[in-house]
């Protein structure tokens, strides 16, 4: 097996021969059974459990677990470690053995299909999985592809099949693949196919879905193969009877197998964070071990000696350092309930629970195609909550990828669709003008809506750079697509039509065509400021002789092995020179629906959009114009547009110069500044940003940029700026602006995108979110999360991501606190004890307390917990900023709540400790035994932990009440149970505690000392939230109150004529206490773009108007300032 695999890496190039499956072995190629499982029956646990104790908290208890076993330091049975360990593994095995499980299903399913494969001159079915290199096999309509096949005939003339990728590559619009002629000619005849005996030389396996060179030889000649020859594993024959092809890569070796690689694993900042906590934890830990292991030794010389000598015990060789020693490890096993082995499992538990309430929002389905919000992972959930930066692809993303016709220039002439700058004009002028009647053609697009008949009258007049103009529209199938042709005419002519991007076309055109050039240039910036997208139109007539040379030359190049590609690209940039020009195309892309409310919305919550185009620059500037990216109010926009480094550079210096105030000379820079107005700084800011400005960067510019001593002033400047705006960006620029970003800034990133040109963004974020749209599932196959529509970010943001890192934070806070609380206990026990590493509860208390008494409240609070409501989290997004300042969990809090923790656990000892110093009960009877102490301190701590989540409890469902209480009564149970004298008469040596229960709990004076404790413990949070909530409230804070106000006044109004109706000022009020919205309403200010009519709250006043977003954030400036710090950008 090791020679094979090492064999594979080493493959250079393949070797197949069809129909001969004695020479294709030797080269040992892999056969078509796949393997995606992990395990089989035997495997399992070894394997399982090796991968789980690689775990470094899974480790440490194991290895606790073996200290146990040592009678010499072990002061607590086994079982009390090896309850909620097997607990654990067993969750995570029954897990991962349940997806190997679907694993194996899946598997079985692929490669027990069936397949008919021609073996001994006659095809028989055969299953996928002994399907071998160099077969030939038939397939039928709409069955799927077993192996990478070479495409030998079909039923279609001139050997075509269609083929339907989705699987590959999400497309579902069909491809073509075409046989070679001289194998099409085999046909369906079964003894020509048996004796086709041809022999493939090709490349090694790999993963590039779009690429394929190889030559096949047969009957003395050579015939090159592309990736129009080949039929992929995992695509489905469509309208096509059948076809044949011979298997060239199986199994693992097939292009679809070589793309399914691990996904690079991605963490949020709060795991990073909680591996950090348990190290320092276990550090902790280990101090508490060492002062206790110093105060033993010193009790051993000291004290010790009078114990032992009344029992004549007088061991000389036991030494009092070896009793440190042995009692350093004896409280590492108490104390491990400091590093909590059920964090992690409960964590997952959370997330899963997270993920599902994305996945079933149906504030989130599109019900156009029927598509849901997909958490695609669920590791990540509450890094939604924490975002700072949104990296927005444009087309398809932000807009609806549907393009439509709209203007056109054809020689220097424009012919225009409709007049979109003035409403009433194209009012007017549609009542006038009907559209262009194509009804006459056959041919034409029954949706195409035209209103200048001057194109028609130019047709029907035979203009002959028209004709041609359409013509290659025709003949280049699309008017988007970026495309050339070769074509021969009637006459015989050969004319090569081309049209792309003006920035690439514009450079191989004819000297001759400048004046045209100029023209045409105007109306593509016309065209582009109109927010429109652009292709350039040209052609070539080409000499017959010079063309079946050229032919003869790209033949060569693609049979040739060594540097095809570089050859192949040489010959298509020869031909595609002294083109003439015809004109330019102008299509519309309509902005979604809902985007402008969302970017406005997400902007009110300090996250920064960032526009990452292929787009010309006119139109990615008029796109972040159109939906609120970019606004009037900014105080600059700057714009680079340098082509050396040297220009970037200064243009960046200068840029900056301005942002910061700076009196500088901008006559000799390449950078466009549109100032609005002086920028205001404050004087003791210290060159602090106190405006909202803008960067437009071209990719050209962003090339040089994005060098390593220019990328600093691009990164200072741009984080600087509220809206980024790179235009003309290739996919890799993409990534890279991203990875800038991740690398120079302690901000989480969001990249989000619909096409395969998005992928390497998507990655390259923090988290990635793939839109299903017009260019296929790439996106959303690479993707964290995927959306139908850009609009539903604003809810997956400001809801799903806000709550989730809320309760991941509330969680996290609360499993921290209860466990120094419970195991603190111990420590103070210690210095009462002899530090003999004696434990103050039962044992079986302390293996039941984190998994049965305290698990269920703490899982339910961090699943369903929520601050305000949904509605309120969408309507005020300043909500947002906790997260992304990362306030609710981060080591200060840790520190007050390992704080917390230890005063609970002050109180839980030192209380019960005092009251039964001597004390005796009602029947006169001493009652400060041990296990009546250890019984009431246990008690104790489980009200007071159930008291604690009830108050940490924002949001009560009839789950957290059953959980809360039902815990405190299963405590209660078991108690009662495990003393009973049922039970010892049972397991006499595990259960001691007999009848204690029964008599300690009878007692008032217990009562009252678990009150006092439970009220001493519980009775500074309640004061301190209160005072804070009253006299420091959050913005938070207030909503509650307004949310409770509002629920004690529905019954109210229930009964009340409505007079008038609720408008949003109350709410806005009750936020900020201000005088609301009013100004706005009565305004008759015209919004930008029209919206349904909205559900509540602030979102009653659209975020379509800038002056209304102005108006907003002047409005909340009050409410925010009690909330966070004015966030200045400093250089």
């Amino acid at each position: 097996m090791m020679f094979c695999n090492k064999k594979k890496l080493l493959e250079v190039e393949r070797v197949v021969k069809a129909n001969d499956r004695d020479y294709n072995e030797k080269f040992q190629y892999a056969d078509n059974r796949i393997h995606t499982s992990k395990y089989n029956i035997l495997t399992f646990l070894p394997i399982n459990l090796f991968e789980q104790f690689q775990r470094v908290a899974n480790a440490y208890f194991l290895f606790l677990l073996i200290l146990q076993l040592i009678p010499e330091i072990s002061s607590l049975t086994w079982f009390t470690t090896i309850v909620p360990l097997v607990l654990v593994i067993s969750m995570t095995a029954v897990k991962d053995a349940t997806d190997d499980y679907f694993r194996h299903k899946s598997d079985n399913q692929v490669n027990n299909r069936q397949s008919e494969v021609l073996i001994n001159s006659k095809l028989q079915n055969e299953k996928w999985m002994n399907v071998k290199v160099g077969d030939i096999i038939k397939l039928e309509n709409n069955q799927f592809v077993a192996a990478d096949l070479l495409l030998l005939s079909s039923s279609e003339p001139h050997g075509l099949c269609y083929v339907e990728t989705a699987e590959l590559d999400g497309e579902t619009n069909l491809k073509v693949r075409q046989a070679l002629p001289v194998t099409s000619e085999l046909g369906a005849d079964i003894s020509s196919l048996a004796k086709f005996d041809g022999i493939v030389i090709c490349e090694a396996p790999n993963n590039k879905l779009d690429r394929f060179s190889g030559v096949l030889s047969w009957k003395d000649s050579k015939h090159t193969l592309s990736n129009q020859k080949i039929i992929l594993r995992g695509c489905v024959l469509r309208n096509t009877s059948w076809c044949f092809g011979m298997v060239l890569f199986a199994g693992p070796d097939t292009k679809l197998m070589q793309n399914s690689g691990k996904t690079k694993f991605k963490r949020t900042s709060i795991d990073r964070l909680m591996n950090t906590l348990v190290l320092w934890i276990f550090g902790f830990l280990v101090c508490l071990g060492i002062i206790l292991a110093i105060g033993n030794s010193i009790w051993e010389s000291e004290v010790g000696d009078q114990f032992r000598a009344p029992l004549f015990w007088r061991e000389s060789e036991k030494s009092s350092l070896f009793s440190g020693f042995l009692t350093f490890w004896s409280y590492v096993i108490i104390l491990n309930t400091l590093v909590p082995i059920s964090l992690y499992v409960s964590v997952e538990v959370i997330r899963l629970g997270h993920s599902y309430f994305i996945n079933w929002d149906r504030k989130m389905y599109y019900a156009a195609k029927a598509m849901p919000a997909e958490a695609r992972t669920t590791t990540l959930n509450e890094e939604l909550g924490q975002i700072e930066y949104i990296f927005s692809d444009k087309t398809g993303t932000l807009t609806q990828n549907i393009m439509t016709f709209k203007k056109c220039s054809i020689n220097g002439r424009v012919y225009a669709g409709e007049v979109l700058d003035d409403p009433s004009q194209k009012k007017e002028i549609t009542k006038k003008k009907e559209a262009v009647d194509f009804s006459g053609k056959s041919k034409s697009e029954r949706t195409l809506h035209f209103f200048d008949h001057s194109l028609m009258e130019s047709i029907e007049l035979g203009d002959p750079k028209v004709h041609e103009f359409l013509r290659l529209l025709a003949l280049c199938h699309t008017v988007m697509s970026e495309e050339n042709s070769a074509v021969r005419n009637p006459e015989g002519q050969i004319k090569l039509y081309s049209k792309g991007a003006d920035t690439i076309l514009f450079e191989k055109l004819h000297p001759s065509n400048e004046d045209l050039l100029s023209v045409t240039s105007d109306h593509l910036s016309e065209f582009a400021g109109e927010g429109l997208r652009t292709l350039a139109i040209a052609y070539r007539e080409l000499d017959d002789k010079y063309f079946k040379m050229w032919q003869k030359m790209l033949e060569d190049a693609n049979s040739a092995i060594a540097e095809r590609d570089e050859r192949i690209s040489g010959l298509y940039e020869e031909i595609e020179r002294d083109l003439m020009l015809l004109g330019a195309t102008a299509v519309e892309d309509k902005l979604q629906e809902g985007v402008i409310e969302t970017v406005t919305s997400l902007s009110l919550a300090n996250i920064k959009i960032w526009i990452l185009t292929g787009d010309k620059q006119e139109t990615a500037i008029n796109i972040g114009y159109a939906c609120n990216v970019l606004t009037d109010a900014m105080d600059a926009l700057f714009v680079i547009t340098g082509n050396t480094a040297v220009e970037v550079r200064e243009e960046l210096r200068k840029a900056k110069e301005n942002l910061l105030g700076q009196n500088t000379s901008f006559s000799n820079g390449h950078a466009v500044y549109e100032n609005k107005q002086r920028l205001g700084l404050d004087e003791g800011a210290g060159g602090a940003v106190t405006g909202e400005y803008a960067l437009v960067i071209n990719g050209h510019s962003l090339a040089h940029a994005l060098e390593s001593d220019v990328e600093n002033d691009l990164l200072e400047l741009a984080c600087a700026c509220k809206t980024v705006v790179c235009c003309r960006v290739t996919p890799l620029q993409k990534a890279q602006v991203v990875e800038l970003v991740k690398k120079h800034r302690n901000a989480v990133t969001l990249a989000i995108g619909d096409g395969a040109n998005d992928v390497s963004m998507i990655k390259s974020a923090h988290i990635g979110i793939g839109i299903s749209g017009q260019e296929g599932l790439q996106a959303v196959l690479a993707s964290d999360y995927a959306l139908a529509q850009f609009r539903y970010l604003q809810r997956l943001l400001l809801v799903h991501g806000r709550w989730s890192y809320y309760r991941m934070c509330k969680f996290l806070c609360y499993f921290f606190y209860k466990n120094f609380a419970f195991t603190l206990v111990h420590f103070w026990f210690a210095f009462f004890c002899g530090f003999s590493a004696q434990t103050v509860y039962d044992q079986w208390f302390i293996t039941l307390f984190n998994i049965v008494y305290t698990s269920l409240p703490v899982l339910a609070m961090g699943i369903f917990d929520q601050d305000v409501s949904e509605q309120n989290s969408v309507d005020c997004p300043q909500l947002y900023e906790p997260g992304q300042l990362n306030l609710l969990f981060n080591k200060r809090r840790f520190f007050i709540c390992v704080a917390h923790g230890i005063y609970t656990s002050l109180a839980l000892f030192f209380i019960p400790y005092g009251a039964f110093y001597n004390m005796a009960g009602e029947d006169g009877q001493h009652i400060a035994d041990y296990q009546s102490f250890a019984v009431t301190v246990a008690t104790s701590l489980v009200i007071v932990v159930s008291v604690q989540i009830a108050l940490d409890t924002s949001y009560w469902t009839m789950v957290n009440h059953v959980f809360i209480w039902g815990s405190v009564a299963t405590y209660f149970s078991i108690l009662l149970a495990m003393h009973s004298d049922g039970v010892f008469a049972i397991f006499p040596h595990q259960f001691p505690f007999v009848g204690n229960a029964r008599r300690s709990l009878s007692q008032k004076f217990v009562w009252l000392v678990v009150l006092l404790t439970a009220v001493t413990s519980v009775m500074p949070v309640v004061v301190f939230r209160f005072l804070k909530m009253y006299l420091y409230p959050s913005l938070s804070d207030q909503i509650r109150r307004w949310q409770k106000a509002q629920r004690k006044e529905r019954p109210l109004r229930s009964r009340r004529p409505q007079t008038r109706r609720s408008s949003s000022r109350r709410s806005g009020y009750a936020f900020a206490h201000q005088e609301g919205y009013g100004e706005l309403i009565t305004s008759g200010k015209n919004m930008r773009a029209k919206s349904p009519a909205p559900a509540s709250g602030l979102e009653k006043t659209l975020y379509n108007n800038t002056s209304w977003i102005e108006n907003l954030c002047k409005k909340t400036t009050d409410a925010l300032s009690g909330f966070s710090p004015d966030k200045t950008v400093k250089f």
